[in-house]
């Protein structure tokens, strides 16, 4: 759900680059901000219209990884695949300068549709249960299944070699994690357990499965999914 924004904008500085760059978003504007999502910040929208959208931003001030928070990336992705049978909400616009409001951000459709927080999925039949995971599962197949030349994201990452980068990044952001200081006990929160040994792990040659070049969305899970609000399928996957 949408509530207070924690984390401010300059509202007038936004109206005015989408009065010029997304005219079908009707000035003034409401705004709001999610709970979820949080390595970007992300707002609601609301047009004067009634209508609803969404909006990705960079976080302000030093990031911990330079991989997490690339709304630009998340933009172009989702953009690609508009034209494919993966479900995403329409992109809208990618403002990538600063001075807007601060730090990147994109605007894309608002899906009216059914967050799940709990892989239980409470509060439904055990039949649609099971349903709306077999349609998770056929669309993260529909995801690897896209031709990225025919996306138009030949260029978007390397083909090759993704497994030594994924465990390098992991590394990098794991330590750098474990020397974040708990607010609580003033101590650093330390490494996660046994984390040497699962990096060695896959680092060895032997268990790493063939290189083979598609999409992969990097936190694919239930709640970074939006199912149909009455039937059991996925209208979108976010939070690239």
């Amino acid at each position: 759900m949408a509530g207070p924004v924690r984390q401010p904008i300059d509202l007038q500085a936004l109206e005015k680059y989408i009065e010029k760059h997304v005219p079908e978003i009707k000035t003034p504007i409401d705004i709001k901000q999610f709970g979820f999502g949080q390595s970007n910040p992300t707002y609601q929208l609301l047009s004067s219209n009634g209508q609803k959208y969404v909006m990705r931003k960079k976080p302000p001030g030093k990031l911990v990884s330079k991989t997490a928070h690339q709304v630009e990336r998340e933009y172009r992705v989702i953009h690609a695949l508009e034209k494919t049978d993966v479900p995403v909400p329409k992109a809208y616009c990618l403002c990538e300068d600063e001075g807007v409001i601060g730090t990147p951000f994109y605007i894309m459709e608002f899906l009216d549709g059914r967050i799940i927080e709990d892989p239980g999925i409470p509060g439904v039949g055990e039949e649609e249960r099971r349903e709306m995971w077999h349609d998770a599962i056929r669309t993260l197949a529909k995801l690897h299944r896209v031709d990225i030349s025919e996306a138009g994201l030949t260029s978007f990452g390397k083909a090759n070699g993704f497994y030594d980068r994924q465990i390098k990044t992991f590394g990098t952001i794991s330590a750098a994690q474990a020397s974040t200081v708990d607010i609580e006990t003033k101590k650093p929160v330390g490494q996660i357990p046994h984390i040497e040994e699962i990096l060695g792990f896959f680092k060895d040659k032997r268990y790493q499965p063939k290189d083979r070049g598609t999409l992969v969305h990097g936190d694919y899970k239930i709640d970074n999914l939006v199912f149909h609000k009455t039937e059991p399928r996925v209208i979108g996957i976010l939070d690239w």
